[in-house]
């Protein structure tokens, strides 16, 4: 009998340390990761807002939310341009 509870009881914390570690680690790090995408979304679009209550122009508003875009993102500033003018 105790055997049994013994190899249940190592059965359990081997499941645990699966799922831990095999599952709801990876899950957390993928929403994680969303999360911090997300929260660069909204610092460009506070710092562009800013600029513009500021008293920024709104061309030159858009401009600082630009720079606020990580570079690896970052559109050009002539792109930039086209996009306003259609």
């Amino acid at each position: 009998m105790l055997g049994h509870s013994i190899g249940a009881a190592l059965v359990g914390t081997f499941l645990g340390v699966l799922l831990c570690y095999g599952f709801v680690g990876p899950i957390a790090n993928v929403l994680e990761l969303k999360a911090k995408e997300e929260e660069v979304y909204f610092h460009v679009i506070r710092v562009a807002l800013v600029a513009f209550v500021g008293g920024a122009a709104p061309q030159m508003a858009v401009e600082s939310g630009r720079r606020a875009i990580p570079s690896s993102e970052r559109p050009s500033f002539t792109e930039l341009e086209e996009s306003i003018r259609k």
